[in-house]
C-alpha cells in the first residue's frame, strides 16, 4: 500500500477519492486497486477556502514503479505499519482470577484484554449498569434527585459515558489502532478510524460499552454492579484481595485499580491503607456557552453552515506572567448541554454532554484555571476536600435542589447579577438561577477568567459578548492526586496493585484512559499466567 498525505479537497468536491489518488499518483484510474482513509481533517485556516486535508492508502497495481515515476515527491511512500510488541503469557501462575475495581475506559479495556486472553476477570463497579444508569440519571437531572450509587461519574462506562465522547489524544501508541478497532466493532461510528477529531457521542457510547461488558461474559469474565470496594487486603506489601461494602471478600494477587477522577471514599480508603500517593494539580472554573451558529461563522467564515462540514469546535489558551496562573478552555462540545455531574449531596457540579449528531445548536466549554497543590495546603488529600468546598458554595449560591449558578459575563465583569440577559436559553437542568459566580470561584480563578475573556473575544469574535451566559461550577477536570506507580505500572509499594486511567493520575481522557488500562492488563499478561 501506499501512503499519501496532504490531500487536499475542496468542500463540494464530486470525484470519488480513487480518482482523486489516481491523479494525485500520476497513474490511469484502473490501476487503482483499493483507497482506504487513513485521515481526514478540516483545514479552515483560510477562511475563504476552507477544505478537507486527507492521508490515504492506495493499493496499486506497481507501487514500487509508481514512487520510482514520482521521484522526489516527500508526499508518497511506501506504508509503513507499526505493530504492538507480540504477548507471551509470564511464567508465574496466578491463584485467582484478576480483580478489575471499575467499569470506566481503563476498566473496561483492561477487563477486556485480560478476558481476550483467557484470564477471566472479576469487574466490581460500584455504580449501575449503563440502561439503568441512564434512567437515574435522566431522573436527576428532570427531577433534582440524585442517586450517589448511579450518576453521571459512576456506573457502567465512567463519566466518559455522559460526555462529548471524543476520542483525541496526543498519545502517540500502535494499541490506538487496537482501542479504535474494538469500538468500531462495538458499534461506534466507522470513522472514528480515521478523523483527526474522532467523537463518539454519548448516545453511541452507552452501545459501546455495554456491547463490550458482554463480550466480557462471554468470554467468562464477571461483571458485577452496585459493588463498591471499601477495604484493599494486603500482606507483606502485595495485594491478597479486597472487601465489597455488603462484606464479602475476594481474593486475588492482582488487582486493577480504575476507580475515576470522583471516588473520593476510595481515595480516601487507599490513602489510609498506606497506598503510596501525592497531590496533583487540577483545575476550577465555569461552562460558557454560545450559539452554535456564532462559533460555525467565528471558525468557517463565510463557509459557515455549509453541510459537509462539522459543528466548530475552539481552543482558547491565555497566560498570565505575573500570576503563573491560566486560563483555558477544556472539554469544548460543539452542539451540546450542559449537564449536572455531581455525585455527593449538597455539592453543584457541571460538565459539557453532546449526542453523536451535536445538534442542539448550542455550543459549551469549559473555562479553567489552573490549581496547585499550594493553594490547599499540599496534603494528600487536600484536592478533594478544596472541590467539595466550591461544589458546596455552588449548591448555595444557587439555592440547593441542585439547580446551579448562572451569570452573564457582562454581569459578571462589572460584578453585579441579573442585570443582563442572557442570549441563549440555559441547557442546564435540573434548573438554574442567576447568581454571583465570585461567591463559589477562588479568587484567583475569578481574576483569572476575568482577564482572559477580553482576550478570548479577540480570539473569536463575540466570544465575550456582555449576554453569553457561565455556569458554575466545573471542578472535575481531573484527578486531584496521583497513585504513584513503577514503570512497570504497579504499585511502588504495594505488589499487584495497578492504579489505572485518569482516577490514579495517569489519563486525560476515553483514549489515553483507555490505552492505559490495555497496557496494563499487557503487562500483567507478560508477568503471569493462568
Amino acid at each position: 500500500m501506499l501512503k499519501i498525505t496532504n490531500v487536499r479537497v475542496n468542500l463540494g468536491e464530486t470525484a470519488t477519492l480513487s480518482a482523486i489518488a489516481a491523479k494525485r499518483l500520476r497513474i490511469p484510474p484502473q490501476e487503482i486497486i483499493e483507497v482506504v482513509i487513513l485521515r481526514k481533517a478540516v483545514d479552515a485556516r483560510r477562511k475563504g477556502n476552507i477544505c478537507f486535508v486527507y492521508s490515504l492508502g492506495a493499493v496499486v497495481k506497481n507501487p514500487k514503479q509508481v514512487i520510482a515515476q514520482l521521484g522526489e515527491d516527500k508526499d508518497v511512500s511506501l506504508m509503513e505499519t507499526a505493530s504492538a510488541e507480540a504477548l507471551v503469557k509470564g511464567d508465574q501462575k496466578l491463584t485467582s482470577r484478576p480483580i478489575v475495581v471499575g467499569l470506566g475506559p481503563a476498566g473496561l479495556l483492561a477487563a477486556l484484554t485480560l478476558a481476550r486472553n483467557g484470564y477471566r476477570p472479576l469487574v466490581l463497579e460500584r455504580g449501575r449498569d449503563v440502561e439503568r444508569r441512564s434512567k437515574d440519571v435522566a431522573k436527576f437531572w428532570d427531577k433534582g434527585e440524585l442517586d450517589p450509587v448511579s450518576n453521571v461519574q459512576f456506573g457502567e462506562g465512567g463519566a466518559g459515558t455522559f460526555s462529548d465522547g471524543k476520542l483525541t489524544t496526543r498519545v502517540n501508541d500502535p494499541l490506538m489502532r487496537e482501542i479504535l478497532d474494538t469500538f468500531v466493532a462495538a458499534g461506534a461510528p466507522p470513522e472514528i478510524a480515521y478523523l483527526h477529531k474522532p467523537h463518539v457521542g454519548t448516545d453511541r457510547l452507552r452501545i459501546v460499552v455495554k456491547t463490550l461488558r458482554e463480550e466480557i461474559i462471554a468470554l467468562g469474565g464477571e461483571v458485577r454492579f452496585e459493588t463498591q470496594v471499601v477495604k484493599l487486603l494486603s500482606e507483606d506489601g502485595k495485594v491478597t484481595g479486597v472487601v465489597t461494602a455488603a462484606g464479602e471478600t475476594l481474593q486475588s494477587e492482582i488487582v486493577i485499580m480504575a476507580i475515576g477522577h470522583s471516588a473520593r471514599d476510595t481515595y480516601a480508603m487507599l490513602h489510609e491503607s498506606g497506598v503510596a500517593m501525592e497531590p496533583k494539580a487540577f483545575a476550577i472554573g465555569v461552562r460558557i456557552e454560545h450559539p452554535q451558529e456564532k462559533i460555525d461563522r467565528a471558525q468557517y467564515g463565510p463557509t459557515a453552515g455549509h453541510p459537509e462540514l462539522p459543528a466548530a469546535e475552539y481552543a482558547l489558551v491565555h497566560h498570565n506572567k505575573a500570576t503563573g496562573r491560566t486560563a483555558y478552555s477544556f472539554c469544548m462540545c460543539p452542539g451540546g448541554l450542559v449537564v449536572a455531574a455531581a455525585s455527593e449531596e449538597g455539592g453543584v457540579a457541571t460538565n459539557g454532554m453532546s449526542m453523536y449528531s451535536r445538534s442542539s445548536g448550542i455550543a459549551n466549554s469549559a473555562i479553567l484555571v489552573n490549581v496547585e497543590p499550594k493553594d490547599w495546603g499540599g496534603s494528600v488529600l487536600g484536592g478533594i476536600e478544596y472541590q467539595r468546598k466550591w461544589e458546596r458554595a455552588a449548591f448555595k449560591v444557587g439555592g440547593g435542589d441542585y439547580k446551579a449558578p448562572i451569570q452573564t459575563i457582562g454581569d459578571f465583569m462589572a460584578n453585579t447579577v441579573g442585570k443582563q440577559l442572557s442570549a441563549t436559553k440555559p441547557t442546564y437542568k435540573p434548573g438554574v438561577i442567576a447568581g454571583d459566580l465570585r461567591r463559589c470561584l477562588p479568587d484567583f480563578v475569578a481574576d483569572t477568567i476575568k482577564e482572559a475573556l477580553p482576550v478570548f473575544g479577540r480570539k473569536i469574535h463575540g466570544f465575550a459578548h456582555p449576554a453569553t451566559r457561565m455556569t458554575g461550577v466545573e471542578t472535575r477536570s481531573s484527578a486531584p492526586l496521583r497513585i504513584l506507580r513503577s514503570e512497570n505500572r504497579e504499585s511502588t509499594n504495594v505488589k499487584g496493585l495497578y492504579p489505572a486511567g485518569e482516577g490514579a493520575g495517569y489519563a486525560g481522557g476515553i483514549m489515553s484512559a483507555a490505552l492505559d488500562g490495555l497496557n496494563i492488563a499487557r503487562e500483567i499478561i507478560r508477568n503471569y499466567h493462568m
